[in-house]
């Protein structure tokens, strides 16, 4: 039988790559969206997520070849960090449609696909800011907290038609080489993306009698 298709919106390095890894693994034909594509990555095609036009024809392309996906996820996000009077208007468009748009794309794009081949699971990466804006956070924070919202919503028209739609809030900092640059923390207290990636694949494996809606995950230590 053939592999059924993944889809991770969002395959950069650190938790994109290791979730295409992982659902490799696990049985699924991997397939990765990403702005940039790296040198000899064959499973990611470049995409720019914001626009609907080239989102829909990427997704048209691989349902023709692989038929509708059973596991998606949207892991798109943009960082801006600044006070808010140094946060220009153009700092909040771009953080909206880097993760708020390109949700509104993907989803758009797979939801009406999965209802017809029988449903799947739909996540969403999401992280401290989507409960709580912190300072010199307002751009990122706005846009999570919609990216939230528009979960829930989809959650509540899709769940019936039997689509898992799950939001996960990533309360700490994922490990990357970018990350450990940027925040000087120690890789004990970081969030180790294969591990986040074994939470996504329970996510997907849920019996439909018992999903799970909203998951948080952080390192031990880390307060909330």
């Amino acid at each position: 039988m053939a592999r059924p298709l993944s889809i991770v919106a969002g395959s950069g390095p650190g938790l994109g790559r290791a979730l295409l890894d992982a659902f490799g693994r696990a049985g699924y034909r991997a397939c990765g969206l990403n702005r940039s594509v790296p040198r000899g990555a064959s499973n990611i095609l470049p995409t720019d997520l914001a626009d609907p036009y080239q989102t829909q024809t990427r997704l048209t392309d691989l349902f023709c070849a692989h038929g509708a996906p059973k596991l998606v996820v949207h892991n798109a996000a943009k960082l801006v960090i600044a006070p808010f009077e140094q946060t220009v208007n153009d700092d909040f468009e771009a953080t909206w449609r880097a993760i708020v748009l390109s949700a509104v794309n993907l989803a758009r794009g797979v939801l009406p696909a999965m209802v017809q081949a029988g449903g799947g699971t739909f996540i969403v990466s999401g992280a401290t800011a989507s409960l709580r804006g912190g300072k010199n956070f307002s751009a990122f924070a706005s846009a999570k907290a919609g990216l939230r919202a528009l979960t829930q919503s989809l959650a509540r028209e899709y769940g019936p038609q039997g689509v898992h739609v799950a939001h996960v809030i990533l309360d700490g900092i994922v490990d990357t080489e970018a990350s450990r640059n940027l925040h000087g923390i120690e890789a004990s207290r970081m969030m180790k993306p294969a591990d986040i990636a074994k939470s996504y694949l329970a996510l997907a494996g849920q019996s439909k009698t018992t999903w799970t809606h909203e998951l948080d995950l952080r390192p031990m230590g880390e307060a909330f």
